[in-house]
């Protein structure tokens, strides 16, 4: 009985082990013994031992008249043996190809249309994958970039990275325009930042309070924190949505300062400041002081010395009160 190659009988004892090759890599010793078989036809069963391949491989098989001789079989037939299994995986590897080509055909059509369907809103969860993203829309950005800064004055580092985003995007032509709070005008980094830009297509005002962080490229693509931590964002494609954000964008820029202008507060015959003002609306809102801070732009101390100043102009003693003469003093009227 013929043995398979790497699926025969276990060798006996008696046997030699065969040899460790494949059927592309005959021994010396067996294709020499392989050609003499088929030279003369047949080969002694004692000449084979130095090759137990040749039997391994199915190129030699028992002499039906004489069982001490072996018959070649024809490389043909050999060939064709050692063939079958690999044009049958073949054949069924092309029929899976086939079968996977047809079950995502009606799906090709669909993204093959004009013009393409893009995603409307985008998930991007963690920083790497947000900062990709935001690394992708400044690398196609042609024309401009808005963005709303909230907070204070920035560290060294993230003006840095800044400064190194910006000059990229403004050596393109690409114009900047970017809304802070009024507190970066009291960061000597932000103020440096803003001198080394002057000489670019990159605008710089300031706001009291602004809305959350927010980027939009060329008009076509925005980028807004989905949770507080902003290990979320959202990225927005949908017309419709961008061009609401660009308007919102557009009517903070028109009542915003430039931030190398000085910003001029009319104070209240009682003597409260424009900061003041807006600490006092926010504190009739409801609003704690770590979240006035948050929205100011400003540190937690920096803002309860400012709610000290309000009370004391007000003559108040106590937080309760403080919330009735806000109210009854008229200021929040004349900052309207």
């Amino acid at each position: 009985m013929f043995r398979n190659m790497g699926g025969g009988d276990m060798p006996t004892s008696d046997t030699k082990p065969t040899h460790p090759h494949g059927i592309t890599e005959l021994c010396a010793a067996g294709g020499n013994l392989y050609a003499s078989a088929l030279r003369s036809g047949r080969i002694a069963r004692a000449e084979v031992a130095p090759a137990p391949c040749l039997m391994e491989f199915a190129l030699l098989h028992p002499d039906p008249d004489d069982p001490e001789w072996l018959r070649p079989v024809p490389p043909s037939a050999a060939l064709a043996q050692h063939l079958h299994p690999i044009e049958r995986e073949i054949q069924e590897r092309r029929r899976h190809s086939v079968e996977l080509t047809e079950s995502f055909e009606p799906f090709m059509d669909i993204s093959a249309q004009d013009p393409p369907t893009t995603h409307a809103i985008t998930v991007l969860e963690g920083v790497n994958r947000i900062n990709a993203a935001l690394d992708l829309a400044t690398a196609e950005c042609r024309t401009e970039v808005l963005t709303v800064q909230p907070g204070g004055g920035r560290s060294e580092d993230r003006l840095s990275e800044a400064l190194e985003r910006g000059m990229s995007v403004v050596d393109r032509g690409v114009s900047i325009r970017t809304l802070y709070q009024h507190t970066v005008r009291h960061s000597p980094g932000t103020l440096a930042y803003a001198e080394r830009m002057a000489d670019t297509h990159v605008e710089i005002r300031t706001l009291e309070e602004l809305i959350e962080r927010l980027i939009i490229f060329d008009r076509t693509v925005a980028f807004i924190p989905a949770q507080d931590d902003r290990q979320v964002a959202l990225e927005l494609r949908h017309p419709g949505l961008v061009e609401y954000l660009v308007k919102v964008f557009e009517q903070l820029w028109t009542r915003a300062a430039p931030l190398m202008e000085e910003v001029k507060y009319d104070p209240t015959p009682q003597g409260v400041s424009g900061v003041q003002r807006s600490i006092a609306q926010l504190l009739v809102e409801g609003h704690v002081d770590d979240s006035i801070a948050r929205r100011l732009g400003m540190n937690v101390r920096t803002c309860r010395a400012h709610v000290a100043k309000l009370s004391a102009a007000l003559g108040s003693s106590s937080r309760a009160q403080l919330g009735y003469l806000i109210a009854r003093s008229g200021i929040l009227e004349s900052d309207s």
